[in-house]
């Protein structure tokens, strides 16, 4: 070992970056924390990865955040776009709001901004384009975290060391992560074909497009609260992992699935007959699990509804979600508007009762859904 290495270790101890270490652990360390000073982390920065236990991924994380050379102004002004506007735009996408002249950007926030400035160009009003960046933020906040997963499970095979970590996670950012480009677009392309098939961009009333009659279903587990207290928090977000393959599954267009919020499933269409048939066979579906899988119940309603940002909001979505929360395990409840718009021919309709939801201030007549075959 050279004089310089040794003054380096020395240091590296002093900092207590290597305590507790010895044999192939201390090695590895040794080797994470030359690397890293070579490419210029200072010794409070590997302090502070220690502490937070990310310090075997500093090198993708350095990776990943480029090279932080402008501010959001010059970035800004690179674009032709205010400063303020795309202040908001790096904010609605999840990331901490920053100063304007603190250098924390670089070439892909140009070119990012300079995409928004096309856009804004266009004729899109910057509320719309924040709106998309929002839900773009939070889909792939999730997908990070889908990858991120994804990526320790096979990044963890065979025991490696701190070093053998840092080095095949900066490996597997550059390799794979270039891969979702054109995965993303594809899946985007995919939905907006099944969106313009199955749903309308204007009323022919010079209405709102955002505002829209609609059909609505939520299917929840029963006893899902209850199940967390007894058994794995793994196997828990496995029930939820294959709720949501059920219900990808089951349905079909025109239906579709909005959502699933922990233990519940959205699902929104705009005929009420192919959102009582998805319903239905989603409930019975879960049955066909067995006992290692909770039953599902179910509420449908109807009526004018808010689609922004790929959910829904309004009335018949509070109403969907109270109905199946008043529903039995097994069942499918539906306003009385499901029943007349679903019609009789395929489906034997029982009186469920009238209702006290909360947020509703008159009772709700409720029926129970079922095939007619099933009901003779």
């Amino acid at each position: 070992m050279s004089a310089s290495e040794t003054d380096r270790t020395q240091e590296f101890e002093a900092a207590g970056l290597l305590e507790g270490l010895d044999g192939r652990a201390r090695e590895a360390r040794l080797r994470l924390l030359r690397d890293l000073a070579a490419d210029g982390v200072s010794i409070e920065e590997m302090r502070t990865a220690l502490a937070e236990g990310r310090l075997a991924l500093l090198p993708v994380e350095r990776l990943l955040a480029g090279e932080p050379r402008l501010t959001p102004r010059e970035v800004a002004e690179a674009a032709g776009i205010p400063v303020e506007f795309f202040i908001a735009m790096r904010q609605a996408v999840g990331i901490a709001r920053p100063d304007p002249d603190e250098r924390v950007c670089d070439a892909q926030d140009v070119s990012s901004a300079q995409a928004f400035a096309h856009l804004r160009g266009a004729g899109f009003p910057e509320d719309s384009l924040l709106d998309v960046t929002r839900v773009l933020g939070s889909g792939l906040a999730q997908t990070a975290d889908a990858m991120r997963t994804a990526l320790a499970d096979l990044l963890l095979q065979g025991s490696p060391d701190e070093y053998e970590i840092a080095a095949r996670s900066a490996d597997a950012a550059r390799e794979y992560l270039p891969l979702m480009t054109p995965l993303m677009e594809h899946t985007l392309r995919l939905h907006m074909r099944d969106q313009t098939r199955n749903q309308l961009f204007w009323q022919a009333d010079g209405a709102s497009p955002n505002l829209r009659e609609v059909w609505v279903a939520f299917a929840d587990m029963v006893g899902f609260t209850h199940l967390g207290e007894r058994i794995d928090p793994q196997d828990l977000g496995g029930l939820v992992t294959r709720l949501t393959d059920l219900a990808l599954e089951t349905v079909t267009a025109p239906v579709r699935l909005v959502k699933t919020i922990g233990d519940a499933a959205m699902l929104v269409s705009p005929a009420a007959e192919p959102l009582v048939e998805a319903t239905l066979t989603l409930v019975d579906r879960a049955e066909q699990q067995g006992d290692e899988f909770p039953p599902l119940r179910a509420g449908l309603a109807g009526g004018v509804a808010l689609s922004r940002g790929g959910d829904w909001y309004g009335r018949p979505v509070n109403l969907a979600s109270r109905v199946t929360a008043v529903a039995r395990a097994g069942s499918v409840l539906a306003t009385q508007e499901v029943r007349h718009a679903a019609g009789d021919d395929r489906y034997s309709w029982s009186r469920a009762g009238r209702w006290e939801l909360k947020g509703f201030r008159e009772r709700v007549p409720l029926y129970r859904a079922r095939r007619a075959a099933e009901a003779e």
